[in-house]
């Protein structure tokens, strides 16, 4: 396992907030989720650490992001909030830090922002930093200021209807590994009739035959679920094989249908 391996499924804490999150996190631990992906603004840093302490299983076995807010870029607020992130977490380190999204038009400088990310990890806050949110000209702008080589992943809504074929092609040059969030469409793929025979034909579900479509394309995917059937379902992904076939009519469900655009949102390429 290389230091830049992210698990390649994890579990979105999107909503898994109070005394159900944690349940819900425990049981996905107990399923066998370790990469566990939050951020300061979901609320979930504090209940992903007491799952990850109640589990009972060693610190190292766990993968853990977090992502500082746009809220929280500028130079004053960036290094106090990862310490603080890290605290209610409860850990000395995170195994990912990202960006959550680019400082809307520039309100806070990027080689500010950036530059903070680079240093949070030469103090050992985080052991891997990253981007979400980045279309191809920040991802130039970012590699050109912190090193090709810097950043471990770009979180960034794909899923089999937004395939962003203009970003996984450059990201794919690259070398640069994306994360894909709402993997699932939100439930929208569910009754898609293609996914449908697929899985029928695997012997599956529909949510395990699209993220294993995601994974055969290079993507690490963090489905979010507080449902003990759906997070099964979803951790399944990892035992099921697509053959060329399957992924080249996945590939054709491709509509450019993006479900998280709000008016903070960089240019998008695709």
């Amino acid at each position: 396992m290389s230091d830049k391996t992210i698990p390649r499924l994890g579990l979105g804490t999107y909503g898994r907030t109070g005394s159900e999150g944690v349940a819900a996190l425990l049981k996905a631990i107990e399923i066998g989720y370790r990469h566990l992906d939050t951020a300061q603004s979901y609320n979930t840093e504090q209940p992903v650490g007491e799952a990850v302490r109640r589990s009972g299983l060693p610190r190292g076995d766990f993968f853990i992001t977090t992502k500082v807010a746009d809220t929280r870029l500028d130079t004053a607020q960036f290094m106090p909030s990862v310490r603080e992130s890290l605290d209610t977490i409860g850990v000395d380190q995170v195994d990912l830090l990202l960006i959550h999204w680019p400082s809307h038009k520039d309100a806070v400088p990027f080689d500010d922002y950036m530059t903070a990310l680079v240093e949070a990890q030469q103090k050992g806050y985080a052991r891997l930093i990253g981007v979400s949110n980045y279309p191809i000209a920040l991802l130039e702008k970012a590699r050109s200021l912190v090193g090709k080589d810097t950043l471990a992943t770009n979180q960034v809504e794909i899923h089999p209807y937004l395939q962003s074929p203009k970003l996984v092609a450059y990201a794919r040059k690259i070398g640069l590994p994306l994360t894909a969030y709402q993997p699932l469409a939100k439930g929208e793929i569910a009754s898609d009739p293609v996914l449908k025979r697929i899985a029928e034909k695997h012997g599956t579900t529909v949510a395990a035959v699209a993220l294993a479509f995601l994974i055969g394309e290079g993507h690490i995917v963090i489905p979010a679920s507080g449902s003990e059937a759906n997070l099964r379902a979803n951790f399944a992904a990892l035992n099921v094989s697509l053959d060329e076939a399957d992924m080249a009519e996945i590939r054709k469900l491709d509509r450019g249908y993006r479900r998280i655009n709000p008016e903070k949102s960089p240019g998008w390429d695709d």
